[in-house]
């Protein structure tokens, strides 16, 4: 019989922790897994992202410079092989390609907001304004973007058995854009459940946005 090679190691520790399942969002949303089996890449706009994805898992890779896959927006990116990482992502439902057909990801439910942080983090917005038919009235929205339908009705399905809310879906095939929407009351209760704590990884960017914005109405995080 001829030798066995060695057992692949794993760069990252994979146990589940609000850190960890933060990261796990943000592969969901700009992360990739290359055709190799073997590497993951996750791109941003913004070095805080990238920080902040490597800090969660535990990593220090270097940080690259491109464009993106259209070649007119400059971003940084991190690359890195995990064998061992690769296939725990493919088993909570991950996989090459995945910004069509991505559905549900696999991940423990008292994780599911630290997730829901970092797939907002990664693809998700708020936006506000003051409704001109009602006096004082100060509208804001928190918004949850994918190219998948079926990734997007996933999570309108896990934030209804969490919060009973559910929010409305707008979109098309035709756009490859779909967003989740819930409106001012609704989208406090989450807000306030994906920010639960003080020190929780997030881009502070966002954050910052959110508490200027819940001020307005005397609600902060």
């Amino acid at each position: 019989m001829g030798k066995r090679g060695p057992k692949p190691k794993s760069k990252v520790k994979i146990i589940w922790s609000p850190e960890f399942a933060y990261a796990i969002g943000l592969i969901v949303s700009d992360g990739c897994l290359s055709s190799d089996g073997r590497h993951i890449i996750f791109t941003s706009v913004e070095t805080e992202q990238l920080k902040n994805f490597m800090r969660a898992l535990a990593i220090d890779v270097a940080i690259g410079k491109g464009k993106d896959i259209h070649g007119t927006q400059r971003v940084v990116r991190v690359q890195f092989g995990d064998v061992l990482f690769y296939r725990f992502l493919q088993t909570i439902g991950l996989m090459p390609n995945k910004s069509k057909i991505i559905g549900e990801i696999r991940i423990p439910k008292k994780y599911f907001f630290d997730f829901l942080r970092g797939s907002f983090d990664g693809d998700g917005s708020t936006y506000s304004y003051f409704d001109p038919r009602w006096k004082s009235s100060f509208m804001f929205y928190t918004v949850f973007a994918s190219a998948s339908r079926q990734h997007i009705a996933w999570l309108q399905k896990q934030i209804w058995e969490r919060l009973r809310i559910r929010g409305h879906v707008t979109g098309s095939k035709k756009r490859s854009l779909y967003q989740l929407k819930y409106a001012k009351a609704d989208s406090l209760k989450i807000l306030k459940k994906m920010y639960h704590s003080r020190t929780v990884p997030c881009l502070s960017r966002k954050r910052l946005k959110i508490e200027k914005m819940l001020a307005i109405v005397g609600e902060q995080l």
